[in-house]
């Protein structure tokens, strides 16, 4: 790196000697032509081989370089260059498109403005100091620093932390104190973002007043615990942002019910309609647990069970030919000892499509997202169809195996060709912890907190607005 600094010093040198020994006085136009000119070694080089020289040096000597001159200025700001950097140097754990994506997409979301300049969201970024994130589940939760490349913990949510007849302010008071010892952080250093779980679906005033009651109640506690800023949004458009989309319908598989979301540009459409199904990972489970007892599999706890249905289970392709086949498997729970499970490997899935052999009296997973783009399509929000074609799939029993291939086959034999025609569906796109993802995408923006968080003075102001109103 001394050595070419040395190089570029000695040829811009050079170009300003043989400009000082001219008989005539530097116009102001020889001046701009000279301030344009990389020196006699480098002029003559092509610029996508001066891209590669800088590649070889690390961001801070490229920005030295770029006070040498404009014209060394104007190269070294080239984006090509900082995506590289942004893509080797800045030490983040988030895959290049990510970044790409975030930064393209949310740093001003939901308004886009200007070019974007990657030399300076590449001094943004190192800049974010990061914050905590929790990712508040309705059956778990997940927490863990933006800067981690995965979360750091996973405990029991809101209603199981504490005592469940407590007031509201008490029960989430002492969930985020117990996460914050956890994690052993202080609230008041850091930011926080935090995702809300899909809850109050409709779009009537009730349900907003109870969104909004629940929001202040998170808000209130969180500032009493000193915490600088605050972002929370809803988990369905985590998942969605972890799948880098912001327009899309995100289904959500939660510890009680399925939720079936439309977002359009990260905004939850409830007056298209939130569809929800009466099954989700606790209803799985106990229907596992239903079949070994009818097989005369003995198990100690519903742990035991949990962990055969995320390690064992799937989703067949065929329901009536993977009958017909041999699906028997093995697996050692630790302590517990080995279990082998046969149909029930599948048949435990079967029931988000066929909820009635469960004893579930409800829509099929399929007909109610047939049923939520039938919406989406009726309401004519775009000049096309597109934005909601894309599915993407969330929660913890989302991962099992051949899950969204056997919801996009479905669909494709439900919904009209026009309706089907370029259907997408994605599995969590971070497993488990694609809603934890999503909020590390926005806690890592260069733009961080910026509009994305309200802080505390900004809470207090608007509180008080409404009690005056």
């Amino acid at each position: 790196m001394a050595t070419l600094l040395r190089k570029v010093w000695e040829s811009v040198s050079a170009r300003s000697s043989s400009t000082s020994h001219s008989p005539l006085q530097l116009t102001s136009s020889s001046a701009t032509s000279s301030d344009s000119s990389l020196g006699p070694c480098f002029d003559s080089i092509p610029l996508d081989i001066l891209l590669q020289i800088l590649r070889l040096v690390r961001p801070k000597d490229a920005i030295k370089l770029g006070c040498v001159s404009r014209a060394w200025r104007s190269l070294v700001s080239d984006n090509r260059l900082w995506i590289y950097f942004l893509q080797y140097y800045q030490g983040h754990d988030d895959p290049w498109d990510s970044v790409f994506f975030a930064e393209l997409n949310l740093r001003t979301f939901p308004s886009r403005t200007g070019e974007l300049s990657f030399m300076r969201i590449y001094g943004q970024r190192a800049q974010v100091s990061g914050s905590v994130i929790i990712d508040g589940g309705s059956g778990y939760c997940k927490f863990g620093w933006s800067k981690y490349a995965c979360p750091s913990g996973r405990s029991a949510t809101f209603l199981e932390f504490g005592n469940i007849e407590s007031p509201m302010y008490a029960r989430l008071r002492h969930f985020f104190g117990t996460i914050y010892i956890r994690m052993q952080v202080k609230p008041s250093t850091q930011p926080i973002v935090l995702s809300i779980p899909i809850c109050h679906y409709d779009d009537t005033d009730s349900a907003k007043a109870s969104r909004r009651h629940l929001k202040d109640a998170i808000h209130t506690v969180l500032f009493d615990m000193n915490v600088p800023a605050v972002c929370a949004v809803n988990q369905a458009t985590l998942a969605l942002f972890a799948a880098r989309r912001t327009s899309g319908i995100v289904v959500n598989i939660g510890f009680q019910v399925t939720s079936v979301v439309p977002i359009l540009n990260g905004k939850v459409m409830r007056k298209v309609g939130v569809e929800v199904i009466g099954l989700g990972a606790l209803k799985l489970t106990g229907y596992l647990k239903e079949f070994m007892q009818q097989n005369n599999i003995n198990f100690e706890s519903l742990y035991t069970v949990r962990t055969l249905k995320e390690n064992l289970c799937y989703v067949a392709a065929d329901y009536k030919t993977e009958l017909s086949k041999d699906t028997r498997a093995s697996m050692e729970v630790p302590a517990m000892g080995w279990f082998t499970l046969s149909k029930e490997r599948f048949q435990t899935g079967e029931i988000l499509f066929q909820p009635r052999i469960g004893g579930v009296r409800a829509m099929g997973l399929h007909q109610a997202v047939a049923l939520c783009m039938d919406h989406c399509h009726a309401a004519e929000l775009t000049c096309d169809d597109t934005w909601f074609k894309t599915i993407v799939l969330s929660g913890g029993t989302a991962c099992l195996p051949g899950l969204a291939e056997r919801l996009e086959k479905e669909l494709h034999e439900t919904l009209s060709a026009s309706l089907a025609n370029g259907l997408r569906v994605i599995p969590p796109p971070h497993g488990p912890d694609t809603a934890w993802f999503g909020a590390k995408f926005i806690s890592n923006l260069s733009t961080f907190p910026g509009t994305w968080c309200i802080r505390k003075k900004q809470f207090r102001r608007k509180s008080r607005v409404n009690i005056m109103w």
